[in-house]
């Protein structure tokens, strides 16, 4: 589905309309501050308590408004059934379905139609421990960052995972530093946001559909000389995620190679990466 086009789109109590663009949603609404977007494929089980702890948090935590996003892409279970009824329930969640399946695919096209000031996203089963989340998003807003990301992989992280996934996680992020020349840690935790204005210079340079899409964005935003902030955070592995660990690592790898080979058509500038404290 090109970027541009309208998604199929669950508002609050309304039937399943099309979703009009950023410019065209700012006129017929206050503002959202902050966009919460949730990919899913598949996820009939989690989504529910995802969304509803989701929602919970965000309406005593934050003092902006701010909306929450379902983003299935093409699944084949009860997912849109259960997402539709989350839209028309819960008046700040909206249910976008995509047509083709792909993680990032999902992520570039719902983050481009949104009208929010700040733009995140999460993993469904929220491995990520939720009290990051002001962390993540306050530099944004402030305009201290350009782009936030949760590690596990920097000091003051804690995080439950398998020695297999663990392994997996250092040698893909040690590749990406002696590669690519990353300066932050984890470029695969799914918990990031990103301002919208570094989004609409960044999403039409992003290629990749499937899980490299978090890298390569952030590799671009490093090269064009954005500044990246890193939170540590708590972090539960879901022993019942369905990601192929083998095929999502040589995806990766291969993406990462053609990233090698188009860093000469890239602007590079200096870059900070910070860390909070």
């Amino acid at each position: 589905m090109p970027a541009s086009a309208p998604l199929p789109i669950v508002t609050g109590m309304t039937a399943i309309a099309e979703a009009p663009r950023a410019t065209e949603r700012s006129t017929d609404h206050h503002r959202v501050t902050l966009d919460v977007v949730i990919p899913v494929y598949n996820e009939e089980t989690d989504l529910e308590p995802g969304v509803r702890t989701l929602r919970a948090y965000l309406a005593v935590s934050v003092p902006y408004r701010f909306r929450i996003t379902i983003a299935d892409n093409a699944s084949t279970d009860a997912t849109p059934e259960v997402g539709t009824r989350l839209a028309r329930e819960l008046p700040e969640v909206e249910y976008v379905r995509l047509a083709e399946k792909g993680r990032g695919r999902a992520l570039k096209a719902v983050w481009l139609a949104s009208d929010a000031e700040v733009l995140a996203y999460m993993d469904v089963d929220l491995s990520t421990d939720l009290a990051a989340l002001d962390v993540l998003v306050a530099p944004l807003l402030s305009g201290h960052s350009d782009v936030a990301i949760g590690s596990r992989l920097i000091r003051g992280a804690r995080v439950v995972r398998g020695v297999q996934r663990e392994f997996i996680s250092r040698c893909y992020n040690r590749i990406l530093r002696t590669v690519l020349r990353a300066r932050f840690s984890d470029a695969q935790c799914g918990f990031k946001a990103i301002r919208s204005d570094a989004a609409r210079a960044l999403l039409p340079l992003v290629e990749d559909t499937g899980w490299f899409f978090d890298t390569e964005l952030l590799i671009l935003a490093q090269r064009s000389g954005m500044r990246i902030y890193e939170v540590p955070v708590d972090w539960i592995d879901d022993p019942n995620s369905s990601v192929d660990i083998v095929a999502t690592a040589l995806a990766d790898l291969r993406g990462v190679a053609r990233m090698r080979r188009t860093r000469a058509r890239r602007v590079t500038a200096p870059v900070r990466v910070l860390t909070a404290a």
